[in-house]
């Protein structure tokens, strides 16, 4: 049977499941501003978002200065990409048991 409190709780909200996603998609590290474009979110709630994942060890923001302004880009940490990978098995286990 799925141990469903193994669903981590910080992931699994709708909003930090996109942030994590995105971030795991691509070795790159991902612009604030490419975050909030391609999870239509405000500055407020990406940030807030962002914060917790942070917090959790899940991910890091460098923030960059340079040519015009300022940038904050998200990666994800390798404590966060383990966490999301065993999120996704325990999501796979629930897919399997639905079939």
């Amino acid at each position: 049977m799925i141990d469903f409190s193994k669903l981590d709780k910080t992931i699994h909200e709708k909003g930090r499941l996109g942030i994590m996603t995105l971030l795991a998609s691509r070795v790159e590290p991902w612009p604030f501003q490419d975050l909030k474009g391609e999870l239509d979110m405000s500055d407020g709630n990406l940030i807030t978002h962002l914060r917790t994942l942070e917090q959790a060890g899940y991910i890091s923001g460098e923030k960059h200065t340079g040519d015009g302004r300022p940038q904050t880009l998200y990666t994800l940490t390798k404590p966060g990409r383990k966490a999301f990978e065993d999120y996704l098995g325990i999501l796979e286990q629930i897919l399997h048991l639905g079939k």
